[in-house]
């Protein structure tokens, strides 16, 4: 048993001998390899940054993926000049790479955020229906409509101004016509929007919904004579509020020979797709 022992004791005592000369062989070759490096390489190794994090706000919508030009870019149909609406354009693309001007259309819901420095929080918002878009260029305007306190209340936006903040498109839709002015006249339940409206999500590739609605007027009188035929009002139940001998009696003021007036057909397609490229381009700079 003792000759046992001692021969175990031997063994292990080489084994450790064996371990510290490798521990030893390892540590010289990591520090002389090391001192290799650094005498071949004169200059310390670059610092390369790691990559920037993609942050996605998922809070914005879709951006629309429709051929969409807005109205106000396309001169009206008169004696115009054409370097005067060249530099227009081009304040209006400057302006809209600032305030995302986001597509609409009269009759899409709306909300608006101006600077005003006599409210609280030195901005309003307002919610309403597009009744009107007028005007070309930097004169563009858009009317929104709604009833706060079963009051009839209009706001004429400018819609470069530089005043606006934002401009959230709550509803995207068309109406039959493309004046809504005759909401004035009719029923406020047809005006009323909800301040605190939640947008409706529409698909940005698809074809924009049209609202068919037609709406019931007030009893007469009305601010203009809609149901004359130079109106062309399709968004009225004109048989609830009008009988057929009035009708009848507006059809006087029809004017027919408005439809064979050549001089009265402004095909604008050549002249849309030229300016569509043109704002395209710049703002993709």
């Amino acid at each position: 048993m003792a000759a046992c022992r001692k021969g175990l004791d031997r063994v292990l005592f080489s084994l450790s001998l064996l371990r510290a000369h490798n521990f030893h062989n390892e540590r010289f070759l990591s520090t002389s390899l090391c001192r290799l490096a650094a005498e071949n390489s004169s200059e310390p190794p670059k610092f390369t940054p790691p990559p920037r994090p993609v942050i996605i706000d998922k809070t914005q919508a879709a951006a629309s993926l429709r051929k969409f030009l807005s109205p106000e870019f396309v001169p009206p149909r008169q004696r115009t000049v054409p370097f005067k609406f060249s530099i227009e354009r081009q304040d209006m693309i400057r302006r809209r790479k600032v305030l995302d001007i986001p597509e609409f259309y009269v009759g899409s819901i709306l909300a608006v955020i101006m600077a005003d420095p006599n409210a609280s929080g030195k901005t309003h918002r307002f919610v309403g229906i597009c009744i009107k878009r007028s005007g070309k260029g930097l004169g563009a305007t858009f009317v929104l409509r709604n009833i706060i306190e079963n009051q009839g209340v209009e706001i004429c936006y400018e819609l470069y101004s530089p005043r606006i903040q934002k401009i959230e498109v709550l509803k995207l839709e068309k109406r039959l016509d493309d004046d809504l002015m005759y909401l004035r006249d009719a029923l406020p339940e047809y005006s009323k929007v909800d301040p605190d409206m939640k947008p409706v999500h529409v698909s940005p590739t698809g074809e924009v919904p049209v609202n068919k609605t037609k709406v019931r007027m007030r009893p007469k009188p009305w601010s203009k004579r809609w149901e004359r035929p130079k109106f062309n009002i399709k968004g009225i139940r004109f048989d609830l509020c009008l009988t057929p001998e009035q009708m009848e009696h507006a059809q006087k003021w029809a004017q027919p020979w408005q439809e064979y007036d050549m001089l009265k057909e402004y095909d604008t397609t050549k002249l849309e797709e030229e300016i569509f490229s043109e704002v395209q381009k710049e703002m993709s700079k």
